[in-house]
């Protein structure tokens, strides 16, 4: 059974990245409880949103795939001996 709002009390927690101070509101925690994360935010609003953006501009890197030479797009570096394969083959090739 989940905890009413009301025994809830905002919290002031310091952000990992920035240092500075955030509040943990209630609201949040219940949400918190409902999902059933167990952790409070390492972060402040700010440095997630920023963390959150980073991680969707991750940086691609080009190749030729190892099965038919054409360009392949993949989101790491790839390694001289690792073959990499375009989207095409790499469903035909990744059981290897």
């Amino acid at each position: 059974m989940f905890r009413d709002e009301n025994q809830f009390e905002d919290k002031t927690l310091i952000c990992r990245d920035c240092n500075d101070e955030f509040i943990f509101a209630a609201g949040e925690q219940k949400f918190y409880e409902e999902k059933g994360f167990t952790n409070e935010p390492m972060r402040c609003k700010i440095c997630r949103d920023a963390k959150k953006q980073s991680k969707n501009r991750s940086e691609m890197f080009s190749t030729s795939c190892a099965a038919c030479g054409k360009e392949a797009r993949v989101p790491f570096e790839p390694k001289d001996n690792r073959p990499v394969y375009c989207s095409e083959c790499y469903p035909k090739n990744s059981h290897r």
